[in-house]
């Protein structure tokens, strides 16, 4: 059974374009457009676009980046946002799963089951409906358990997968719908794609998804991308329905700098592909700037939403309140 509209506690927060005249809009665009050449040329020559962390895992200098002071953008972790031309209406904050998400485990799924599951349900009461997901994370019994308490039709599930064949995809799928205890799966996104011809190496599984998509299995597919021409090539295939992609102000763990991947993530959003960032504290390396990072990615004009993992509820409402202070 497809989601309804998802039953929310407390107050739906407004439509952002339905509060400002054209006149405030335009104002917003322009310090928009300022403050984002602002974070390029800050993010320019430094050495960390696509790094990895260093041995005591740091990533180098990070510079001190710029904070948004635009025009208010007003805008909410709870806005009800459309992912691209999909239908597919999400929270604009996505509870994500994967921090340091391998093997099986995350920083998450460690607080083990009754605990993620019950920071889930809790992001829940405070509004946030689209929670993201991998096989790799370990995490599925966790949102499971977490979809017992608010309910399917109520929340956004997307999942990930390493497959490539049609095989490896439907034996993947049927046993996401079991570990996630549903019929249905909201996204499933190809995981980490690198190479520049992921859609010919995978298309047994492309192929796969687009069925489950028509047999109502699944209601959209895309791909996360880790490199850029992984990321270049998602932006020139029309399968893509969504794309997760790393997007922050100073490039840490990024495709390319900010600036190159902002234009690709343009050309996916003019081609109506759902956008979602991922990636927005640099897996933990802007958590000392975190105004910094969280205004960049609101003051985006090229993503739907973005996903953050969170390990605790106070630090999911201190997100809340600073992407609402934007």
């Amino acid at each position: 059974m497809l989601p309804q509209k998802p039953r929310r506690r407390g107050e739906q927060a407004s439509s952002p374009q339905s509060l400002h005249p054209p006149r405030a809009a335009l104002a917003r665009r322009s310090g928009r457009r300022q403050f984002l050449s602002g974070v390029a040329a800050s993010a320019a020559g430094t050495a960390l676009v696509g790094c990895s962390s260093m041995p005591d895992g740091s990533y180098g200098t990070v510079p001190i980046l710029p904070v948004y002071s635009g025009e208010p953008l007003r805008k909410s972790s709870t806005d009800r946002v459309m992912l691209g031309n999909t239908q597919i209406e999400v929270s604009r904050l996505a509870m994500g799963s994967g921090t340091h998400g391998y093997n099986g485990s995350s920083e998450q799924t460690r607080l083990g089951l009754e605990g993620f599951a019950s920071l889930l349900v809790d992001s829940y009461d405070r509004g946030i409906t689209f929670w993201e997901t991998a096989d790799q994370y370990g995490a599925h019994p966790h949102l499971k358990r977490a979809i017992a308490e608010v309910g399917r039709q109520n929340v956004v599930i997307m999942t990930k997968t390493h497959a490539r064949t049609e095989a490896q995809l439907a034996q993947d799928l049927d046993r996401y719908l079991e570990e996630l205890g549903t019929d249905y799966i909201d996204i499933v996104l190809l995981h980490n794609r690198q190479s520049a011809t992921w859609t010919e190496e995978c298309a047994g599984a492309m192929s796969e998804l687009a069925d489950a998509k028509q047999r109502g299995v699944i209601r959209a597919h895309g791909v996360s991308c880790h490199t850029f021409e992984a990321l270049s090539l998602a932006a020139r295939t029309p399968w893509v329905d969504v794309d997760l992609a790393r997007i922050n102000p100073a490039g840490v763990l990024m495709d390319a700098n900010p600036a190159s991947v902002i234009d690709v993530l343009r050309e996916m959003k003019a081609a109506g592909k759902g956008v979602i960032g991922m990636k927005i504290l640099g897996e933990g390396a802007l958590s000392n700037q975190l105004d910094a990072a969280i205004s960049h990615a609101v003051a985006l004009d090229c993503i739907d939403g973005f996903s953050i993992g969170f390990r605790s509820r106070a630090e999911l409402e201190e997100v809340q309140g600073k992407i609402a202070a934007v």
